[in-house]
């Protein structure tokens, strides 16, 4: 599944640090949370969806990884991003 490119867009520039940027730790950390929140949303309905299951899970890891590298850059956009997109320790 891919978020479509209005909903996208959208992240893209709330979360961007300047104009035209779409790579860095903020905007993967949204986009990749909202592709989380869509596939939870699919298998509350399709319980035996194992390969989604398994793509969400690799998804919440490259999430964590993330976020962990970001802890260590600058805590202060880890704490906002953290907080906005309402993301556990």
């Amino acid at each position: 599944m891919a978020l479509d490119q209005a909903k996208k867009a959208e992240i893209i520039a709330k979360y961007a640090r300047k104009d035209g940027d779409t790579g860095s730790t903020e905007v993967q950390v949204a986009l990749i949370t909202e592709r989380i929140i869509y596939l939870t949303e699919h298998l509350k309905t399709n319980k035996k969806d194992h390969s989604s299951r398994l793509g969400l899970l690799k998804l919440v890891g490259q999430r964590k990884r993330l976020m962990r590298y970001l802890k260590t850059v600058d805590l202060a956009r880890w704490n906002t991003i953290k907080t906005d997109m309402g993301i556990r320790n």
